[in-house]
């Protein structure tokens, strides 16, 4: 078990910078299945600003690169984002339906109400 240990690390035919490529795209690969987990479960939840809820996740993983750890960081931060996202899009839909045409407001002039 040692040795096949050893024959895995020690493999002349891979360099270093093979190796460090190979964990790069690990750790992409990593980062890019959490962007689309979160996407996929706050789909149905931003119905119409899916663009901002990518936004959100592209500025997260921005975030998470200026760390040290990445990988650790993006899907905590990932989530706070889309939750943010998600909690914006709700506020927009009550602004929204406040002032709809068939709410105006009560305060304006009978002349300038829509009713």
């Amino acid at each position: 078990m040692k040795t096949e240990l050893l024959e895995k690390t020690h493999n002349p035919e891979r360099n270093f910078a093979e190796i460090c490529l190979d964990s790069c795209r690990k750790l992409l690969d990593r980062i890019a299945k959490v962007k689309e987990a979160v996407l996929g479960e706050f789909h149905d939840t931003v119905d119409a600003h899916n663009k901002m809820l990518r936004l959100a996740l592209n500025e997260a993983e921005a975030l998470a690169w200026e760390t040290d750890y990445p990988h650790l960081v993006f899907p905590a931060l990932a989530l706070e984002k889309a939750e943010e996202v998600t909690s914006w899009e709700a506020r927009q839909r009550e602004v929204v339906g406040r002032f709809s045409p068939n709410n105006s407001p009560s305060y304006l002039a009978p002349a300038f109400s829509t009713r």
